[in-house]
């Protein structure tokens, strides 16, 4: 969140995390706070045990059931997944595409 990014966030932009109740939440949660700062609106994945705390500077929260340390990113990424489809879909992009790609890539 150094330098760059965090000199891109004001009011316009959203924000989507993942903050699972990780050893990392902390400092996760330490750059969420500072791009509510300065105007980012939040959209925030988390689990029971985090639900609290991110609610005081999430504009918007999901909340997910608590889960082991090790699968907590399989879990926390199936609705970030969910989500950029529906975007994709509701500004009308074609999710399809590009078709073939795995076939274009791995072919030598």
């Amino acid at each position: 969140m150094k330098h760059g990014p965090i000199s891109l966030i004001d009011r316009t932009v959203p924000i989507v995390a993942s903050v699972p109740s990780t050893p990392l939440f902390d400092k996760t949660l330490s750059n969420l706070q500072e791009a509510k700062a300065r105007g980012g609106r939040l959209l925030v994945f988390t689990d029971t045990q985090g639900a609290e705390r991110v609610s005081a500077i999430a504009e918007q929260m999901v909340v997910l059931p608590h889960v082991h340390d090790f699968v907590a990113p399989i879990l926390q990424t199936i609705p970030v997944q969910m989500l950029a489809y529906e975007v994709a879909v509701l500004k009308g992009t074609d999710v399809d595409q590009p078709r073939n790609l795995a076939k274009s890539v791995t072919v030598e």
